[in-house]
């Protein structure tokens, strides 16, 4: 088999079709097709069956699209003890992070590695919902991701790496003027029936504000809906509502006051996901070893 195949056939199954596993292989949809059913008949059964207008892999594709990751993983540990003679490892790195987390991570990370001779990065922000960072690993190199403090695990099974970086705490936001700016902490109880800015469902700091309620007994009274930190911090300073931020990223400004959040676990986790066979390569172990410093410099500061 083909490791090339075997590689289609498994972002076919990540990317939960033929198109988008395209867009992801740089192939044009026809070229996946080709490929799949090229190694459908070097198997002999079926491996993707229809699906509305798209396509899923059947139990015998998932389970060939699973033993492909230790294929992938087998091919990169080789291709990496083959780097452990050079002097340095070299190359370029795709990472992605969630705009806050970008913002928080990526410059320092940038000047880290700009110090280590030979690695490159190349860095984009992806702020997508919480059930779509694993997907992101097909396309790049290291994915860091959010999730609610108390939430579930990633989706992704053995085919993905997850490495903790920290937590962040959500605090309060309120105007400089608010009642609330002077306390040192409040509770669930002292924020009901407030305005409140909050991101689009599916995303981490949705779930906390809904801890929050469940904590006060009155669902939150939203009047906004903004995923971009900046303008939700605009709007707070502004006076239109009171939303959750996170402490490390927005906590050293004077635009608005974060006050800690008392009687509910109010955090986000902030981890890097990869494919297991991109972990194996040495670049990509650096980069992510800087990454764990820096957290850890944050974490602590």
């Amino acid at each position: 088999m083909d490791p090339r195949t075997l590689e289609t056939l498994r972002t076919v199954g990540t990317q939960g079709g033929v198109t988008a596993a395209a867009a992801v292989l740089h192939l044009t949809p026809s070229a996946v097709s080709q490929q799949v059913a090229l190694l459908q008949r070097e198997v002999g059964v079926p491996l993707t069956e229809r699906i509305g207008r798209g396509v899923r892999l059947t139990p015998a594709g998932a389970a060939l699209a699973e033993a492909a990751v230790d294929v992938a993983v087998a091919l990169e540990r080789a291709r990496a003890a083959c780097d452990e003679f050079l002097e340095r490892p070299q190359g370029v790195v795709r990472v992605s992070a969630f705009q806050s987390g970008a913002q928080l991570l990526l410059p320092a990370l940038l000047a880290r590695v700009a110090a280590i001779e030979g690695i490159t990065l190349e860095c984009t922000d992806e702020d997508v919902a919480q059930d779509d960072f694993v997907a992101l690993t097909d396309r790049m190199d290291v994915v860091v991701a959010h999730r609610p403090d108390d939430g579930l695990g990633w989706a992704g099974g053995r085919a993905v790496e997850v490495v903790p970086l920290l937590r962040e705490p959500l605090d309060v936001a309120v105007p400089l003027d608010h009642p609330l700016a002077q306390r040192t902490e409040v509770r669930p109880d002292d924020l009901r029936d407030l305005p409140w800015i909050a991101v689009r469902e599916g995303f981490p700091v949705a779930t906390v504000l809904g801890a929050v309620a469940a904590r006060s007994g009155a669902a939150p009274r939203i009047v906004h809906r903004v995923n971009d930190f900046h303008v939700v911090e605009a709007l707070v300073e502004a006076g239109h509502g009171v939303s959750l931020l996170p402490r490390y990223t927005f906590g050293g400004g004077a635009r608005v006051r974060l006050v800690p959040l008392a009687g509910v676990r109010a955090g986000r986790r902030i981890d890097a996901l990869l494919r297991r066979d991109r972990a194996e390569r040495l670049v990509v172990r650096r980069v992510l070893d800087e990454l764990r410093a820096l957290a850890v410099d944050i974490d602590t500061a």
